[in-house]
């Protein structure tokens, strides 16, 4: 059977929201089978409970915020990515604070603390998403037109082309595709690093947000180059950063997917409407287990390698 997976023990983290600049802390738990991911307020006066569902997410401006009542927790795509990277199925995160910390503007130092707590298989079968008919959305017309798209595939890829007129990033690689099955989540694609503008940032920081934003936790431009003494991590880290996105938005779906899927200029909020497209139509989609792990796509019956 391949089975779910959660954390064999718990692990922490400490960091500052990349919005709301606030210090948080993050205590990451083992959860039972089919619990899914949930994310605990912890700081307000009676603790509640987000599930990971499409239907949670209730605002993706700058980022994917996640909702139940009047309890948020903004900016879950990174945590979201290593998670999905990483295959882990049921996972209980308390959170002090409004805000998933920012730590180094990638996805690597939560697929390091989940690593270091360990990955542990449970009594139970993994259920995946498989796509079986097509499903697109689409926004805008000539030069001004982004899409998505999910496509049939006994297995996961996801490829994404960015269209930035800039000169720092019109000299790196703008496709990217990456196959859970043949590459190395974090290798490949953890390390990348959220981007912005400092025309961008300034502009945010008048109206309350980035305020926890710099140089040791983003990609930051002027005009014309990139600022961080240190460069890119990848020759083509920002349309990898926006495949992590994908990754984090995507696995809000609650389950893994078998699936294609491709993008042009897509971001947070395309992202959750592709998904809510797919939920729209169930003849577009199953539920489907593997009671024999060998006949499962590459890439999720092994755990993911240490660093």
């Amino acid at each position: 059977m391949l089975a779910q997976r959660t954390l064999k023990s718990l692990t922490k983290a400490v960091g500052v929201g990349l919005h709301s600049g606030q210090r948080v802390e993050l205590t990451l738990r083992p959860a039972p089978p089919d619990t899914g991911i949930v994310f605990r307020r912890v700081d307000l006066p009676q603790a509640v409970d987000i599930v990971v569902s499409a239907e949670a997410v209730t605002d993706t401006r700058l980022a994917s915020t996640i909702s139940s009542g009047s309890a948020k927790v903004h900016t879950v795509e990174h945590l979201m990515s290593a998670c999905a990277g990483l295959g882990l199925d049921n996972l209980i995160i308390d959170i002090t604070a409004d805000e998933v910390p920012i730590l180094d503007g990638s996805a690597s130092s939560f697929v390091f603390l989940l690593q270091s707590a360990g990955i542990a298989r449970q009594a139970a079968p993994k259920r995946f998403v498989r796509v079986i008919h097509p499903v697109e959305v689409r926004e805008g017309e000539g030069a001004n037109v982004k899409w998505a798209r999910l496509d049939p595939y006994e297995g996961y890829k996801l490829s994404f082309e960015i269209d930035f007129d800039h000169p720092a990033v019109d000299s790196t690689g703008q496709r990217v595709a990456f196959d859970l099955g043949s590459g190395s989540y974090s290798r490949d694609i953890a390390r990348a690093r959220t981007f912005g503008f400092t025309k961008d940032v300034e502009a945010m920081r008048t109206n309350g947000l980035a305020l926890g934003g710099g140089l040791d936790n983003a990609i930051v431009m002027d005009d014309y180059k990139v600022l961080n003494t240190d460069g890119l991590r990848y020759n083509d880290e920002f349309v990898k950063h926006k495949i992590l996105d994908a990754m984090g938005d995507l696995y809000l779906l609650g389950k893994p997917m078998l699936a294609a899927y491709s993008a042009f200029r897509s971001g947070h909020a395309m992202n959750n409407k592709l998904l809510r497209a797919l939920l729209a139509h169930p003849e577009a989609y199953e539920v489907v287990t593997f009671e024999d792990e060998r006949h499962a796509p590459a890439g999720f019956a092994t755990l993911a390698r240490a660093w």
